[in-house]
This record gives structure tokens, sequence and C-alpha cells, in this order.
């Protein structure tokens, strides 16, 4: 039986979280499978940009060598700050590490803003940012992208003159794939703000704002191992912060929030750097094909992407349909219908066999040009 916000105990919860939509995250594998009657080994899963390669065989190795799983990890995770720093070329003390990426733009939430403050959002762009700010009482207050997804700067900075105190970037965007440029962070920097950079993709890209943190002490770079790495089920993110902010960025946090097995993985994957970045290369090779392969559909709108997946906008005909009719042929790709992102699909790098698979589906779908 339902419970109203005005039933039982949640009389004394705060009624803007009681009220506030929740984030809608995709749906593990097994069972997606189980409802579709379809083995797991049969879906060409492209909805939640996972790496289709998985972890470094080194990560492997190392859980399955770990002697010590009964032990509280190190709270303070020095090893694995130290090992981030020498790969984003930041310090130690620059460094926060988290249960995923998402964790860290919590804390940070959870340090800048309390209710009445204002947070500045560029949608499209990934929930969590709105989800964050509104779970500290702030307001949020958007800087929507333009047509073509590029940031509307002057909207971003008129929200920054105004007071806000914090702004969300995604670079690149998800779901609209393409980054931001260091003009539009100089100037959005310039107000005195916050400005939290979420880079889950910067290794597709190629380009890392991260060198700039040490600059600059309203500047924060978000990073995690979830993407390039093949760590998603494990939850490894870090944060590049002006040092004074990460130290209380870790003063805040809970003390054991990266587990044995998540610190074990990253060491690993980033003695194995060369051959995550050849799977990374892969990725964005078999982004470019599967843009090709798509692009001979005329019912689908492709956006260019710098990120591991790819946006296209389902002209013509109903995308809640075309994702349904995806869903029974084991195609797998989230769906999207806010303002900026109408009737879009967004659609995961998978390997070679997985755009195969995708394209058939479309084909028996909808037919393609001649």
């Amino acid at each position: 039986m339902s419970t109203s916000p005005d039933e039982g105990l949640l009389r004394l919860a705060r009624r803007d979280l009681v009220e506030m939509p929740a984030y809608e995250p995709v749906e593990p594998l097994d069972i997606l499978a189980r409802r579709l009657g379809i083995p797991e080994d049969r879906i060409a899963k492209l909805d939640g940009n996972e790496n289709p390669y998985g972890p470094s065989p080194k990560v492997r190795e190392a859980l399955a060598r770990f002697p010590h799983y009964h032990i509280y990890p190190d709270p303070e995770q020095r090893r694995v700050r130290e090992a981030i720093a020498e790969y984003v070329g930041a310090t130690p003390e620059q460094i926060v590490v988290g249960n995923g990426s998402d964790e860290l733009l919590d804390l940070t939430g959870r340090l800048f803003l309390s209710p009445g403050d204002k947070a500045v959002n560029a949608p499209p762009t990934f929930g969590i940012y709105e989800f964050v700010i509104r779970t500290y009482g702030a307001e949020v207050v958007e800087a929507p992208r333009r047509e073509d997804f590029a940031l509307d700067v002057d909207a971003a900075e008129r929200a920054l003159a105004a007071g806000a105190k914090l702004m969300f970037l995604a670079s690149p965007n998800n779901p609209t794939g393409n980054a931001a440029s260091a003009e539009e962070l100089e100037r959005l920097s310039a107000h005195g703000a916050a400005v939290v950079v979420d880079e889950a993709y910067a290794e597709f890209a190629g380009e890392s704002f991260a060198p700039l943190a040490a600059e600059r002490d309203n500047l924060i770079v978000m990073r995690t191992f979830s993407k390039w790495a093949g760590l998603a089920g494990l939850r490894a993110g870090y944060g590049v912060f002006p040092p004074a902010v990460a130290e209380t960025i870790r003063k805040i946090k809970m003390p054991y929030n990266m587990n044995v097995a998540a610190q074990a993985a990253v060491l690993a994957s980033l003695d194995d750097r060369a051959a995550l970045s050849g799977n990374v290369g892969m990725i964005v090779g078999e982004r470019e094909r599967m843009a090709k392969a798509l692009a001979v559909f005329p019912w689908l709108r492709i956006y260019p992407s710098r990120a591991n997946f790819l946006l296209c906008q389902v002209q013509g005909r109903s995308a809640t349909e075309l994702q349904a009719d995806l869903r029974e042929r084991g195609v797998l790709v989230r769906h999207f219908d806010s303002p900026g992102v109408r009737a879009c699909l967004r659609i995961s790098v998978g390997q070679p066999e997985d755009t195969n698979r995708l394209v058939e589906a479309l084909s028996e779908i909808g037919g393609a040009v001649a």
C-alpha cells in the first residue's frame, strides 16, 4: 500500500525531497534479459554507455589474488590518489576518490549548496546535476543549450553574475556528445562561482581540463574509470579539486567510500593504461563506423559525438515505438523526450557485432536508403 506525503513517517520528511522526481537509471542486464525472454549473450546492451570490452585482464588478476577483503580499506586512499595524480598531471592533494563520480558530484553539492542558493545547469545534459541541486534544496537556474547543443555562454554568465554559486558542465556532454571549449570555460570560471566540469568521457575526446584545476581556485574536474577502463560496476570515480577544497571534501565524505576491490582495480587499470587506451581507440573507430552505418536511414538524424555514444533524432515516426521495436529484437538503447532532445535515442558504442545487430534490427523495422 502506497503512502502519500501526508501519511505515516513521511509527514516529518522534507516535502521537496518527497515530491522530487526520481532519477531514472538503466536496468541491469540480467533483469532485462529475464523480462525480454532473451539470453544475456543475445542482447546488444547499448543503453548505458558502458565499455563493451570490459576491464583490463590485470584487474581480474588483481581482484583474484587480493588477500585483504576482510580488512577495511585505506580511508585516505593514498596509493590510489598518488597513481591518479600521476595519470592526470595533478598532485595527490588535489585528488578525492569516490564511489563513482556521482558521489563526488553529490559531495560537491553538499559542500557548496544550501537551501535557497542557486546553481546553473545547461540542459539537455546529465540528469544527476539537477538531482544533486534539488537534493540540497537549491534552485536550478537553467541556461538551455542552443539548437546545435552548443553552450549558451551568455545565459550561463548572466546566471553566474546574478549570484549562482555553482555550475555543472559536462564535457563531452551527455547525451549530446559535444565538448566545451577552453574559451567557454575561461568565460564561465571568470565569475568566481564553482565550475564543475564532468569529464566522464574525456578519454574518448582526447582532451581534458584537469591540468587547469591547479591554476584556478574555482575549477573542479570530475573523472571516472567507468567508461574508458570498464569499471562501471565497481564504481570508481575521482575529482581534481583546488587543494583546499579537496581537503574539505575528504573531511565530509564517508571514510571508507571506495572499497578495496575498487581501489585494487584502479591501480591495476592504471598499470595497464596502454591496453585500455587501445580499447578506447577501437571504440572511437567503431563510433565513426556506426555513425556512417546509421546515416543510411533517412529517418535518423545523427549528431556528431566526441564520447562513446551517438545521439540520434528520430524523424517522421515514434521514437518510443522504435526503442520498443529494437528492444524486442534484443537491442537496448536509451530514449530521451525532454526539451532539446525530443524524440531522440542515445546509442552507446559497442563492439562491431553490436553495431551490425543494431543496423540489422533497424533495417527490419524501417528499411534503409537503397
